[in-house]
């Protein structure tokens, strides 16, 4: 019977919170660091409510457009893309909930997960990590999340 109630506690607190973000549009973000003439047809995220949904980055140099030969680098560079638009957002590393990386060879796991690692301090998010053919301008990884403020 206890469980029964709260299981219906739960799913209404669910309803209002879906309710509550349901009521504010979607709003679209475009990171600062995106160059004014880029206008490539998709947001870097999108805000309802407190949730973000991320676009998927890749990790490329900023300085030539493409991917480090460090597959540690590329990750760094990945990662602080996400944590860029997340701070945009007033939201932190922390508060992603979860997250999907695409890598085109999965002999780099242990590298993505020497790096990942450093960029939480609460505990990690809800993750895949998946084998995928080629990315965008040759990069071995492409990561997207969603985060939530509470």
């Amino acid at each position: 019977m206890r469980t029964l109630a709260t299981q219906a506690i739960l799913l209404m607190a669910v309803g209002v919170s879906a309710m509550s973000s349901a009521a504010e549009p979607p709003r679209h973000v475009r990171a600062r660091s995106r160059d004014a003439k880029d206008d490539r047809p998709f947001s870097d995220a999108v805000r309802v409510g407190q949730t973000l949904y991320l676009a998927g980055r890749i990790g490329l140099d900023p300085a030539t457009q493409k991917p480090p030969a460090d597959a540690a680098a590329e990750v760094r560079n990945v990662m602080d893309q996400i944590k860029a638009v997340l701070a945009q957002e007033g939201m932190a590393m922390d508060d992603l909930v979860t997250v999907t990386v695409y890598c085109t060879d999965l002999s780099l796991y242990g590298t993505f997960n020497d790096v990942y690692r450093g960029y939480f301090t609460k505990g990690f998010p809800a993750r895949a990590f998946i084998g995928s053919g080629s990315l965008l301008a040759g990069g071995r990884f492409e990561v997207q999340g969603i985060a939530v403020k509470p």
